[in-house]
């Protein structure tokens, strides 16, 4: 049994070096290999960078870096005080609201209290210039049966009454904050159109990686077809969610829509006095186009 272990170990070793580097390092080879990987724990757009620098842990459906693999304290501290550091908070789910501002309004005040601070409706909130924080309760229970801490953001107005506002969550506590705005806004129904498409099945993506396989072996620098004839597996949905469930509901009466936009929309967090001008040097503004 011995011995055969050893051949085992030796065939793997064999198999491994039947392709170059340059061939295992192929981007539709690559795309493969890391869609594989994240079938359970989905990577954030930085985790390469991550990945190289810093100790990886799972947590929430994720892959995240949690501590970094040098002595860079220092250097974070010196970021924070004097210069511009940057958090991947990508990871935090989006739930998005869309509706008549008044029915809005009118349900979200049954799950958070004036008692605590400034609410959805607030009017410096509203406008959509600012950011607002607050702590979610079960409907019509507080100061009992607290959901968790939420942050918010309206889009601003356009001069109609119909609005759309963003909640983040942290991923622990999207189910349950989904969960309960779906029961005050009445809405469970999917929306047709937003229901996802079914990520593809392992023996599909053994299929795919089969055939990668086989493209992998040869290939002629001058064959650029080849790269677009392979379906590549696209990871739909994020760690919080079965990627087999619709993401967005709709309730008939009002019109209401929730939609999860966990991974479709990036969030990063910029901390230090030059942050404005790393903004500023980097973001362009649109220009405003009326029709």
């Amino acid at each position: 049994s011995k011995k055969q272990a050893e051949k085992a170990v030796h065939q793997k070793k064999e198999q491994s070096k039947t392709k170059c580097r340059k061939a295992r390092r192929r981007h539709i080879n690559l795309v493969a290999e890391f869609n594989h990987r994240q079938r359970k724990n989905i990577w954030l757009e930085t985790h390469i960078w991550h990945a190289k620098r810093f100790h990886m842990v799972k947590k929430w459906g994720y892959c995240l870096g949690n501590s970094p693999t040098e002595k860079s304290y220092r250097a974070c501290y010196r970021a924070m005080t004097k210069h511009c550091l940057l958090q991947d908070l990508s990871y935090y789910c989006c739930l998005e609201l869309k509706g008549k501002e008044n029915e809005l309004l009118k349900q979200l005040a049954r799950i958070c209290s004036t008692d605590t601070g400034l609410t959805f409706q607030e009017s410096c909130y509203l406008s959509g210039r600012f950011e607002g924080s607050l702590n979610l309760y079960r409907a019509d229970r507080y100061p009992e049966d607290m959901l968790g801490p939420v942050t918010f953001i309206w889009k601003p107005r356009n001069g109609s009454e119909n609005r759309q506002l963003w909640i983040w969550v942290h991923p622990a506590l999207k189910q349950d904050i989904l969960r309960e705005l779906k029961a005050i806004f009445q809405c469970s129904e999917p929306e047709d159109i937003c229901i996802t498409e079914p990520v593809t099945t392992s023996i599909q993506e053994e299929k795919q990686v089969e055939v990668v396989m086989s493209l992998g072996n040869k290939r002629k620098k001058e064959d650029k077809e080849g790269e677009k004839a392979v379906p590549v597996k696209k990871i739909i949905g994020d760690g919080t969610r079965d990627p087999f469930q619709p993401y967005s509901w709709i309730a008939r009466t009002t019109g209401i829509a929730i939609s999860d936009r966990s991974m479709e929309i990036l969030r990063y967090r910029l901390i230090g006095p030059l942050s404005h001008s790393v903004l500023t040097g980097t973001l362009k503004a649109a220009s405003v186009q009326t029709v």
